[in-house]
């Protein structure tokens, strides 16, 4: 039977496991729109957090910690690893060890100037949503962090198309193919993607 609140309308949103459909907060909410504008709102406001002061955004905890003031209004899960298996991301059981090794490949990027500064942050956005850390959110969470690092590397934040990539189907699907791409090794299209 089809659920309004949690199917998919494309085959890059991640489908949420029946228990953690389960944890949905406000009561009201009974399809994708208002879940959308509910969360919506907990993103601004983390946003808003986030940029307030110095974070480091290659701490862990800081990403946990960044999921939870996403979603927190939302989700009684936010701000902690999944822990069932999806059609994307790793195994539930490897996310802290690929989170871990992420950060330190990063740390490393930046210490030894592997690459430019939008490219390490954009790989760092690529990697992350590839490890899908967390039960749903991981594209918009992965947005933000690469913001606040290439932020914290001296640049400005991205553009990710110039307007909103849920309302915008055409916006997403440049995204999602530039998510692709940076899957396969070619960050190009993401690149361009992050900066139009």
């Amino acid at each position: 039977m089809s659920d309004p609140l949690t199917d998919a309308e494309d085959d890059a949103a991640t489908p949420l496991a029946p228990e953690e459909r389960h944890d949905l907060i406000p009561s009201y909410i009974t399809d994708r729109d208002q879940l959308n504008e509910v969360e919506q709102l907990g993103i601004a406001e983390a946003d808003r957090w986030a940029f307030s002061r110095k974070r480091d955004v290659l701490d862990e905890g800081f990403l946990l910690q960044l999921h939870r003031r996403m979603f927190q209004d939302v989700w009684k899960w936010a701000g902690t690893f999944r822990t069932t298996e999806r059609n994307i991301g790793v195994e539930a059981y490897r996310i802290g060890v690929d989170l871990r090794q992420l950060l330190d490949d990063v740390r490393y990027w930046i210490e030894h100037d592997t690459y430019p500064p939008d490219e390490i942050a954009l790989r760092f956005h690529a990697r992350l949503t590839w490890i899908h850390p967390f039960p749903n959110g991981n594209g918009r969470h992965a947005r933000l962090a690469a913001d606040l690092l290439i932020v914290a590397l001296g640049g400005d934040r991205f553009s990710w198309g110039g307007g909103g990539l849920i309302a915008a189907d055409e916006l997403r699907r440049r995204y999602i193919a530039g998510v692709r791409a940076a899957d396969n090794h070619d960050l190009a299209p993401l690149l361009e993607f992050a900066r139009s």
